[in-house]
């Protein structure tokens, strides 16, 4: 543990569980259900309410081995080079093999995918895949069907749920294991105010940190907090400046802000053309599969049309489907875009990249389990290994899935643990490491900073400047927390998610500037080269108990083993930096 906390008051009730699952996608119910099935008393944290999480949102599907023909070994290959040589194969191949099945349990839970005529699932296609694996459901509402079914299954199960939840820092006990976490709950209910659930097992399955940027496919209750926890409780996180911006996003004008609809690329699958203002296609020729070239080459693509064309958008043509496929296959993204003056069955949709999806997050074995004992990971916060350096379509609610399976088994046959009172939670008031809060208003000045220094285009000086501004906001903040008469920011929800935003947005920026080389989403114009003698390669990053940010290359691709936080296995001598927390 670093002793580094949010300031918060101390917890006025508690809870005693088994386990605890922060967060309610298909990560955190899935890991849920499997712990509860087993006999374990199982408390679940979330956010907002147990179906506002990220994977509502999702609308292309989830990715798996389930067509004639297909095999894991096909869908291993084209996430391997999606990911730009950054993947660690044992991860993958696990993802693959194991994809299959977990689909197949996930509609015995009750999930209900989209079939053909004869009553197997229909398949779609998605960029990066050249085989049709992407099972859909309601058209392109995959994730409001994987939400609906899983919360339903909770709800029959009767398990214990917390709801407009906000998850603060991990207990520790006296030997640093893992003994629960703190957490503010919002509005009326059983609970409310500042709390605890004591638990030896927490799995952090929070969703992604997509808020950092002004625009952002994300939820509103994306602000990287299962991140910011683990960097606090001194727990390794890796790969983060590895953020996928999708390149089909609802323009809605160059000031927009906060969350963006989302044109799934389904709709490129079913063979729809990206097309600059004239109406020609630009994939053509870039790439083997055009419009279905991995995310982060399509990006790139309709960045540079845009630069070539001094515009602000491109456009994805899909006319040609008619006002029945529109209405049928793509209900959701048709009723989005009639919701904003566009009718795509009658003119072309304007569409821009936006930020979508962290590839990184909290380091993870193929258990889940984090480099502090007793906490792990799922789901987008967590970094198994299996994105490398650019996500393949629709792979993360499949990894959601695996991985929560995983982590359930590894919690079961770890057994019952003698509990321990937390320390960090009864010596609280004798740590003078408390994190200075930010002022709610200072959250846009964050994704504006982050969107012109770390966004889609990176380069030495655009990150620089960035790391320069972030640490100016957190100086100010610590510098009125400090003065005479202190002008300290009220704790409460919006506080402490824009404390968290900046911690996130930090280590992000150094580990962007660390990385000179342009690999999968990680763009730098001024080292438009992948360097893999150099760079294949992770960055391992943690914050020390002395207060300083360490980042460490590890020795290949491949993760190195998950032991005690502290001592991660890296190849290259650490880089220290002051830490995002240092007054």
């Amino acid at each position: 543990m670093t002793g580094i906390r949010l300031t918060a008051p101390a917890p006025g009730w508690a809870i005693d569980a088994d386990v605890v699952v922060v967060g309610s996608g298909v990560a955190g119910l899935t890991t849920a259900l499997r712990c509860a099935a087993a006999g374990l008393a199982t408390v679940v944290v979330t956010k907002a309410r147990l179906d506002d999480g990220s994977t509502r949102w999702a609308q292309g599907g989830i990715a798996a081995a389930l067509g004639e023909g297909d095999t894991p070994e096909q869908h291993l290959a084209d996430t391997l080079v999606a990911g730009a040589g950054l993947c660690d194969e044992s991860a993958v191949r696990t993802l693959v093999t194991e994809g299959p099945d977990a689909v197949r349990r996930l509609i015995e839970t009750g999930a209900h995918f989209d079939t053909t005529e004869t009553g197997d699932i229909a398949l779609t296609r998605e960029g990066g895949h050249h085989r049709r694996r992407i099972a859909h459901a309601g058209g392109d509402a995959t994730g409001a069907e994987i939400s609906r079914a899983l919360v339903a299954a909770v709800r029959t199960a009767a398990l214990h749920t917390v709801e407009n939840a906000l998850v603060l820092d991990l207990l520790t006990d006296a030997e640093g294991r893992t003994a629960g976490v703190t957490l503010h709950v919002m509005g009326e209910g059983q609970h409310d105010g500042v709390g605890a659930v004591h638990a030896p097992a927490v799995v952090l399955a929070t969703g992604g940190m997509g808020q950092v940027f002004s625009a952002t496919t994300n939820p509103p209750v994306s602000t990287g907090d299962g991140v910011a926890l683990a960097l606090r409780a001194g727990a390794e996180v890796s790969d983060l400046e590895f953020v996928q911006f999708h390149p089909t996003v609802l323009f809605l004008g160059a000031d927009s802000e906060g969350q963006q609809p989302l044109v799934s690329e389904a709709v490129r699958g079913e063979g729809a053309h990206l097309v600059d203002a004239s109406g020609t296609r630009f994939m053509v020729g870039q790439h083997e599969l055009a419009e279905l070239a991995p995310r982060d080459i399509v990006a790139k693509a309709i960045t540079r049309q845009m630069q070539v064309h001094g515009t602000q958008h491109m456009y994805l043509d899909a006319r040609h489907f008619g006002a029945e496929m529109w209405e049928q296959r793509f209900p959701t993204i048709l009723a989005a875009c009639r919701a904003h003056g566009i009718d795509p069955i009658t003119e072309p949709i304007p569409v821009a990249p936006a930020a979508h999806y962290a590839s990184g997050g909290i380091r993870t074995d193929l258990r889940g389990r984090t480099t502090v004992p007793g906490l792990y990971a799922c789901g987008e916060v967590a970094c198994t290994g299996v994105h490398g350096a650019n996500r393949l379509a629709s792979n993360s609610l499949l990894e959601g899935l695996v991985f929560a399976e995983r982590i359930a088994a590894d919690i079961v046959e770890s057994g019952p643990r003698t509990e321990q009172a937390p320390a960090s939670e009864t010596a609280a008031a004798a740590l003078p490491a408390f994190t200075p809060l930010l002022a709610p208003e200072v959250r846009p000045q964050i994704q504006r900073i982050m969107t012109r220094g770390a966004g889609v285009l990176r380069s030495a000086t655009s990150l620089a400047t960035a790391a320069d501004e972030l640490e100016a906001l957190h100086r100010r903040a610590a510098a009125d927390a400090e003065a005479p008469e202190p002008k300290v920011a009220v704790p409460g929800v919006e506080a402490w998610e824009s404390t968290n935003l900046l911690l996130v947005s930090r280590v992000l920026v150094a580990a962007a500037r660390q990385r000179e080389e342009t690999r999968g989403c990680h763009w730098r114009e001024d080292r438009p080269e992948r360097d893999d003698e150099t760079w294949r390669r992770h960055l391992a990053v943690r914050i020390t108990p002395d207060r300083q940010l360490v980042l460490a290359r590890t020795e290949s691709e491949a993760f190195p083993p998950v032991h005690a936080a502290g001592a991660p296995d890296c190849a290259a001598a650490p880089t220290n930096h002051p830490t995002p927390e240092e007054p």
